[in-house]
């Protein structure tokens, strides 16, 4: 059977990743804060940044969770196929 290896991110990646959000975060805020428009105008583009990071993650956590359960189904699959593969062999 096929071993599977989780991949894992590197410390400095994760790292990159975490000052990549708060930078973006950051110039996100101070774009708002600065522009040039009413008090609810501000707070829609608020709400709609905020809204875009929320479902960035869900969606991110969709393809996840995707990805995992088919590797295990896979994983599964390969585990019954070489169960009647040993049962096969071992009859003759």
């Amino acid at each position: 059977m096929t071993d599977y290896i989780a991949q894992k991110s590197t410390a400095a990646f994760t790292f990159f990743n975490y000052i990549n959000f708060g930078v973006s975060a950051v110039m996100m805020a101070g774009g708002i804060y600065f522009l040039e428009a009413s008090f609810a105008a501000k707070g829609f583009y608020a709400m709609a940044a905020l809204m875009l990071v929320s479902a960035t993650v869900s969606i991110t956590k969709s393809f996840r969770d995707s990805e995992e359960t088919q590797r295990l189904h896979n994983k599964l699959d390969e585990a019954r196929t070489e169960r009647l593969l040993m049962e096969a062999t071992s009859s003759n």
